[in-house]
């Protein structure tokens, strides 16, 4: 990737469709009088742009009057069940000839030199994959050390002779869209020197040298790589297995990219998308920091157009949901009567930690719950300075339901207060965000552990979740 201040130079490298639509002619044997299909890659769908049904003859042609994004389209059989791969780039007026009885010998393209290339190496690849397959499984055969040598050996040869096969497509062709495609694949490759780790150093620098170098050949404003079956699995290996997981590191990563991207809206579309459907339900309770900062930084200036108001508003409201609960943040300070109308602040109290539990008297599975959280609170918690502050949310019950569940099950020790339709209404009407907006409540139980600082440790737990935290704390004092 290049700095920002040669963007401007690099876009010209970009192919300029000067093209008015596209007009591919497609004689495909032995199909007449059923239709074909023209799709693409688009991550793990193959959509569809366009169909055609050929004549008695077996030809048609795919016409239309806006050019096509660049990228790997598909040729689709009447019955869907096959296709055969082309390049779609600069030159989108050409002809086809395809016979379902010699595919493996290859297809004929007049006016477009690049998928004659393309259609070369597709057969090159099979070839040499089937020669692969078969030394990888007379490996797997092998009785003898010797063997397993000889197999290994000619395995090395053959990868060889594939890069230079890919090599010399690039030297031979570099303006080529298959040039662009074959750079984009490219895997980096360590050097000797790394190949053998032996110190943690050692891994460090091969890890460094691998991740700086994982998107050479791609360019983040070059939206023929959406068009592609492995930019999307690309771009998640890269998050997977590369980007430290942590708030701070992933969104420096995700900023990176749509700071590139955003000269291409269609490729933007595709990352912002793909990031906020990514990091709206989080996997880890960190990824919460990273859907506020992608609203904050991406989104809450202006409504991207390719979002209806419906779609926007969801996106929003859980953006706000999780502004003031974000792991490592101070807790929004909970100021509500018990039960005997005494007013108790959550920040008035000094413990070392505080589960915060928010519960509903009517709800079967609070009643399943808190007095497992109780038997944990009375055999551990208690004597490692843990503290339950438990707030009662009225929906369908009262007061008396909650007091009553209390005294049954005796949870005397824990900080009770209760939150009532109305205290949560005025809140509303004065335009202050309630309790369940604050700790962004959308089930009960919902458990949140905070430390002496009424930091948020950990949010959204199960009992069993806030006891393993707690025990990892407590082993690290």
């Amino acid at each position: 990737m290049k700095k920002w201040s040669i963007i401007a130079g690099l876009l010209l490298s970009i192919p300029a469709f000067a093209q008015t639509g596209y007009e591919i002619k497609v004689t495909f044997k032995p199909f007449k009088n059923q239709f074909i299909y023209l799709g693409h890659y688009a991550g793990k769908t193959l959509p569809i742009v366009d169909s055609v049904k050929l004549d008695a003859n077996s030809t048609g042609t795919f016409k239309g009057k806006k050019v096509l994004p660049g990228g790997i389209y598909l040729v689709g059989y009447p019955n869907k069940q096959g296709f055969f791969e082309i390049l779609l780039d600069k030159q989108q007026k050409f002809s086809i000839v395809a016979d379902t009885a010699t595919l493996k010998k290859g297809i004929q393209f007049q006016n477009n030199p690049d998928n004659t290339i393309f259609n070369g190496y597709q057969l090159y690849m099979t070839e040499k994959g089937k020669e692969i397959n078969n030394l990888r499984q007379q490996l797997g055969a092998a009785t003898t050390a010797t063997d397993s040598a000889t197999i290994n050996a000619k395995l090395l040869k053959t990868d060889s002779s594939v890069k230079a096969y890919r090599e010399n497509i690039i030297k031979k062709n570099p303006t080529s869209f298959l040039t662009t495609l074959l750079q984009a694949m490219r895997e980096p490759e360590l050097p000797v020197a790394l190949q053998q780790q032996r110190t943690k150093a050692d891994s460090l620098a091969a890890y460094r040298f691998y991740k700086d170098r994982f998107w050479n050949g791609i360019n983040f404003w070059d939206n023929r790589m959406l068009q592609t079956p492995f930019f999307e699995d690309k771009l998640d290996k890269y998050f997977t297995q590369l980007v430290v997981p942590d708030a701070d590191s992933v969104n420096k990563e995700l900023d990176w990219m749509l700071g590139y991207a955003s000269v291409n809206k269609e490729m933007y579309k595709f990352l912002l998308s793909k990031f906020v459907n990514r990091y709206i339900n989080q996997k880890y309770m960190y990824e919460d920091a990273i859907f506020v900062h992608l609203f904050e930084k991406h989104l809450a200036a202006k409504k991207p157009d390719w979002y209806d108001d419906k779609q926007y508003k969801t996106i929003t409201d859980r953006a706000y949901s999780m502004m003031a609960n974000i792991v490592g943040t101070p807790a929004a300070d909970i100021v509500l009567p018990d039960s005997l109308g005494v007013v108790r602040s959550m920040y008035a109290d000094s413990s070392l930690y505080t589960i915060v539990c928010f519960w509903d008297p009517t709800c079967g599975h609070c009643k399943e719950v808190l007095p497992k959280l109780d038997s944990m609170y009375r055999a551990k918690w208690k004597a490692i300075g843990v503290n339950i502050f438990a707030v009662a949310k009225e929906t369908d019950g009262t007061k008396k339901d909650w007091l009553g569940f209390v005294n049954e099950k005796n949870l005397q020790n824990w900080t009770h207060v209760y939150y009532s339709k109305e205290e949560e209404k005025k809140k509303i009407q004065a335009g202050i965000p309630g309790y369940s907006q604050l700790y962004d409540v959308l089930t009960f139980p919902t458990l949140y552990l905070l430390d002496k600082d009424k930091r948020i440790i950990a949010k959204k737990l199960s009992w069993e979740q806030t006891d393993e935290v707690l025990q990892i704390k407590m082993k690290a004092q």
